[in-house]
């Protein structure tokens, strides 16, 4: 990241999560019907609501700047500025009752993150990243920064792989003989765990905008690196593969390994 994102957008950034994790909180564990998109994947009135409310804070704040969302259609997306929400990411876990489970906010600028929102109402916990101020860890104990650990080598990495067993099994059978622990699936949670030091490696496919959008900047802020499988920088165009390092070192080792 490149430049510096305003400040007054961290301020914004933290109210709209604020009122993603509201909104998931009342809706968490409660009675409400679950229905199945055309993919079948899950959605609730708790995806709706928050993904309303976010909107209609953007319209109401910024009414310049664009949307981009996982349950409605984009607004003004090619604007300088968009807005992209998954307002539950892992609606499954969410359905199951468990609290695994995370509000997606991210600002993009020109096609590329500039700040970006990891939430977890249900443990009270968030992740924010964003160009020029670094990634900060929020519970109820305060703020503070956090950092990925240092690991030079693929044989020492904690690795979460993520969906590939169903999607892609190819790079998890390359990448699980090289590292030193696999761990499977974690949603969004995954990626907070790499930016404050717990775990090394991420991969994961078959993501949209929405799911990646926010990642990018809470990864980059805490000192890692994420990519596509061809080490592209990933933007709102991306094709929806991504490898994250906590140690910039592991990119190359990573996609070689993907490679051969």
């Amino acid at each position: 990241m490149t430049e510096t994102c305003p400040s007054e957008f961290l301020t914004f950034a933290h109210e709209l999560a604020d009122r993603a994790a509201e909104i998931s909180r009342a809706y968490f564990r409660a009675a409400y019907e679950v229905e199945r998109k055309g993919d079948l994947s899950p959605v609730t009135i708790a995806d709706r609501s928050a993904e309303e409310a976010l909107r209609g804070l953007v319209a109401e704040r910024y009414p310049d700047h664009g949307v981009v969302g996982e349950e409605f259609g984009p607004h003004q997306a090619d604007a300088e500025f968009v807005w992209v929400f998954d307002p539950i990411d892992g609606t499954r876990a969410f359905v199951s009752g468990n609290p695994q489970f995370g509000n997606l906010i991210s600002l993009s600028r020109g096609g590329r993150p500039l700040l970006g929102v990891i939430g977890m109402p249900a443990q009270q916990e968030r992740w924010l990243g964003a160009a020029g101020h670094g990634t900060y860890h929020r519970d109820a104990a305060g703020e503070r920064p956090v950092r990925c650990r240092p690991c030079p080598r693929l044989d020492l990495a904690v690795f979460r792989a993520q969906l590939l067993p169903l999607t892609e099994p190819e790079p998890m059978a390359r990448l699980r003989p090289l590292v030193a622990d696999t761990l499977l699936s974690g949603d969004c949670f995954s990626y907070c765990q790499l930016a404050s030091g717990w775990l090394d490696l991420v991969v994961e496919s078959g993501l949209y905008s929405f799911d990646y959008m926010a990642l990018v900047p809470v990864v980059e802020g805490a000192g890692g690196a994420i990519f596509d499988f061809a080490g592209t920088d990933l933007d709102l165009r991306s094709d929806g593969r991504v490898i994250a390092v906590g140690d910039p070192v592991l990119r190359d080792q990573v996609l070689r390994a993907l490679a051969e």
